[in-house]
């Protein structure tokens, strides 16, 4: 069978949300650029003389509208309006970033070398004011573009093609990120053998199990797809993978090679082309030297600030506490930390007095005391007050002064007790390589609705993939998780 080369065509509904979310983000960062120099001239400069059409800072005048002008070129030229980085993901907003970074630094290093004495204030407001606006606008964007993709549209249509087991991992990646914009619609299994638990292991439709190119395309081309993923375990040679390339660049479809890797954040990976093979390395994560100060200065400085902000909070909550219920205010508890250390992990008690002692009791009672997650549905321990601590996090506030001390992060795993580490395998047990957090992935991402395995795997993803840009969207995500109470226990 013989396919002839195509024209090139674009995809219809591929490209129209593309130039749709584009456009959008032109409008959108028109605007908010034209708010932040027009509102900098006006506090450094006023309008007052402009509205009498005597204007005395034309200088200024011009070169707010240069600003202006060339703000919306450079996010332009910075690729920050690229259609594969919307949706998830932080690279849209570090372009943003770079981009006006970049843009004010040349406007200093002009100002210093011509010796032009520019307003201080004038840049001064308008650099921070207009970055704000344009990571917000961005992100109210972000929204809408995320709720679309979670029913189905703005999103590319992908096929699969790969080994059985891979195909299936990377199909249930996918879409339980709906958000990235990748659609799976079918899975092409070169070689494979269609045997039931196969088929339905897949949440897809399988196309077929031809291996040659020819047979390949056609089921591409049928398929009517915006992108083709190569997975691991695909049986196919690699001129065959080459000359397949060629194809989809020829019409215009995209061609996603998706390795065995999983849980590997993009910064610990490299690619080094050599003899023509893109080999791709994947460094190592060590929290050690310059990264461990700068995440324990951290930690010492905002749980410092914590503290004093929320000390009135401390005592009101503590004589709740102490009103409506009789025994202590707080309550310790041994947890395990860095390293298998032990540590007591305080809190507000939001439990009657001698709770723990009914705790192995209530598990056996719902079938969950071998389980690694002591967790109890509907605790009959809780009291009112403990309710709404919990619902709010509000009893978590007292591990701050954890976290001061040493025995904890504002970020990490979720630390646990003696007897859930004792149940852990040896996959588990690397999330002890460091310090347990008050919040972390777990929180942000569910909290207690997560599974085990879900939490093990978001623990380890942190352990993996540790920065402290990561650790700081970590801590907005919880604010918002906190407010939204999602999954409080």
């Amino acid at each position: 069978m013989t396919v002839k080369p195509l024209e090139v065509t674009a995809k219809a509904d591929d490209s129209r949300w593309r130039r749709k979310y584009t456009r959008r983000l032109k409008v959108v960062d028109a605007l908010v650029v034209i708010w932040a120099v027009a509102g900098a001239f006006g506090v450094r400069f006023g309008f007052a003389d402009l509205s009498n059409g005597n204007v005395r800072d034309v200088d200024y005048l011009v070169l707010a509208a240069a600003l202006a002008v060339s703000w919306w070129l450079i996010l332009t030229v910075w690729g920050s309006r690229e259609a594969k980085i919307l949706g998830s993901g932080s690279e849209e907003y570090k372009r943003v970033l770079a981009a006006s970074a970049w843009l004010f630094g040349f406007v200093a290093i002009i100002s210093y070398a011509l010796r032009i004495d520019t307003a201080r204030g004038f840049v001064g407001l308008a650099f921070p004011a207009g970055v704000a606006g344009l990571l917000a606008g961005r992100w109210l964007v972000r929204q809408h573009l995320s709720l679309e993709r979670k029913h189905g549209r703005s999103s590319s249509r992908v096929l699969i093609i790969g080994g059985p087991h891979s195909a299936a991992h990377l199909t249930k990646s996918l879409q339980s990120a709906p958000a990235a914009g990748y659609l799976p619609v079918a899975a092409h299994l070169p070689g494979a053998s269609l045997s039931p638990d196969v088929i339905s292991g897949l949440s897809v439709p399988v196309t077929g199990t031809e291996a040659d190119f020819e047979s390949i395309l056609v089921v591409i081309l049928e398929s009517n797809v915006d992108a083709v993923a190569v997975s691991a375990g695909v049986n196919m040679h690699p001129k065959d993978l080459r000359r397949l390339g060629w194809e989809l660049a020829a019409r215009d479809i995209g061609m996603i090679l998706a390795p065995a890797l999983t849980d590997v954040a993009g910064p610990r990976i490299h690619t080094q082309p050599v003899a023509g093979l893109p080999l791709i390395h994947v460094s190592t994560p060590k929290l050690t030297g310059g990264k461990k100060v700068a995440k324990r200065a951290f930690d010492i400085a905002v749980s410092s600030l914590l503290l004093v902000l929320l000390s009135p909070a401390f005592a009101i909550l503590a004589m709740l506490v102490k009103l409506t219920d009789p025994g202590p205010v707080f309550y310790r508890q041994e947890r395990i930390g860095l390293r298998g250390s032990t540590f007591n992990m305080l809190k507000f008690r939001s439990m009657r007095v001698n709770a723990d002692t009914e705790l192995q009791k209530l598990l056996e009672a719902q079938g969950s005391a071998n389980s690694p997650l002591f967790k109890v549905e509907n605790d009959p321990r809780i009291t009112p007050l403990g309710q709404i601590l919990r619902k709010f996090s509000l009893d978590e506030l007292p591990q701050l002064l954890n976290v001061l001390g040493g025995s904890m992060s504002l970020v990490g795993p979720r630390p646990q007790r003696a007897g859930e580490v004792a149940l852990y395998d040896d996959i588990a047990h690397r999330r002890l390589y460091v310090s347990p957090g008050m919040s972390g992935l777990w929180q942000v991402s569910g909290r207690s609705n997560l599974t085990w395995e879900e939490s093990i795997r978001l623990d380890l993803y942190y352990v993996e993939n540790w920065s402290l840009m990561g650790d700081l969207v970590i801590l907005f995500k919880t604010f918002k998780a906190v407010f939204a109470s999602t999954g409080a226990v």
